[in-house]
């Protein structure tokens, strides 16, 4: 959303400053009340002066402006954008309950949105906060508001067969998208043609992409979203090729291979998440491979590194610097232990006495360190 400039709540005094008002890019949020000494429109003027940033706000004190929206006492209406204005739901929603600050800010936020927003790159983390299908296609409603609503309508039509299953709807600009959708997606600037390209991003962070051509009847996005729902479809996973030999003491991890290895129930795993160009991953890689080296026999025990730049991190590894190293116990792989001591030798020999499930084998022989 814009910032707004002005007041926090725009006073309405005509029909012909609400229809004005309402007739806007973004959505509105209207507030009607009997009187300037309503109690109720106190808290909505505060409301709107906690929320001016994210959302528009009018008021007005004539109860006759809401009859035409089938309403004839307090009441504040949420007007969805005009441009987004379509058969499957109403355009206006109507809050009658008891107002205050915290229950106005809810019924904003799930209703604002509707059946298939528009997502940008202001709103895609509120968005994000459940799992979302998006359509990604050449839309622009600022210069061709038909074009853009023609594919919208399409995916509109089969969300509303899924309504109540979990899962939301939004549509967005692919060209306001391009690098994450090359990054986290696969997709190649070419790809698709004008045809949306159709993800779930959930909010865990898995990730899955319709392979199918769009159809216009939307059989194809139905045949994706039975399959969604059926557990039948793979992740996508950003991920380097499999090495075809990986017999080094410190084991190359990729993303296709991270459950194989990393997740094997019977191996405690060390693993380090690095990048090609960190120097302090340059600095740490004599010691690791000597820390690999010591414990190559022993067979409970994997020493493993894995290029986070090129390959996508699990769910449960918080990775926002380089070096990030993890520990993930055997039998316990849904609880890594994120190492914080030194980087010599002594300091991960320690570290593993302690969170091994065993006395680490050194060199072949049992050593208690």
């Amino acid at each position: 959303m814009r910032k707004q400039t002005g007041p926090d709540s725009v006073h309405l005094n005509t029909d012909e400053d609400l229809q004005t008002f309402i007739q806007h890019y973004d959505a509105s949020v209207v507030g009607v009340f009997s009187g300037a000494d309503s109690s109720h429109l106190s808290e909505f003027l505060k409301a709107a002066g906690l929320l001016r940033e994210q959302f528009r706000f009018a008021h007005t004190t004539d109860l006759k402006l809401g009859e035409q929206y089938g309403v004839n006492s307090e009441c504040v209406l949420l007007f969805r954008p005009p441009r987004l204005a379509n058969k499957f739901e109403d355009s206006v929603v109507v809050f009658k309950d008891y107002l205050t600050i915290g229950s106005l800010r809810r019924f904003i936020r799930d209703h604002i949105y509707g059946l298939c927003p528009h997502m940008t790159l202001e709103n895609r983390d509120r968005l994000r906060v459940r799992d979302l299908l998006t359509a990604f296609y050449d839309l622009d409603y600022h210069h061709n508001v038909q074009r853009s609503n023609y594919w919208r309508n399409r995916v509109m039509k089969v969300a509303s067969l899924y309504s109540g299953r979990g899962l939301t709807f939004s549509v967005a600009n692919k060209k306001d998208f391009l690098s994450e959708l090359e990054d986290d997606f696969g997709l190649g600037t070419s790809d698709g043609g004008e045809l949306p390209f159709i993800t779930i991003r959930t909010r865990l962070g898995h990730k899955y992409t319709m392979r199918e051509e769009f159809t216009r009847d939307g059989q194809s996005l139905q045949r994706f979203l039975d399959d969604y729902f059926a557990g039948r479809l793979k992740r996508f996973v950003r991920s380097q090729p499999v090495p075809e030999r990986n017999t080094a003491a410190v084991k190359v991890v990729v993303a296709e291979s991270f459950d194989d290895i990393v997740n094997d129930p019977g191996k405690d795993v060390l693993i380090q998440f690095y990048s090609p160009s960190c120097p302090h991953c340059k600095k740490l890689e004599p010691v690791y491979r000597e820390l690999a080296d010591r414990l190559y026999a022993d067979p409970n025990i994997v020493i493993a590194k894995m290029n986070a730049v090129d390959n996508d991190v699990p769910t449960g590894y918080d990775v926002q610097g380089y070096p990030t190293i993890y520990f993930a116990p055997m039998d316990k792989k849904d609880e890594p232990i994120r190492f914080e001591g030194g980087r010599e030798l002594k300091d991960f020999l320690r570290f593993l006495k302690r969170e091994a499930g065993h006395s680490p084998l050194l060199g072949g022989s049992k050593d208690e360190l």
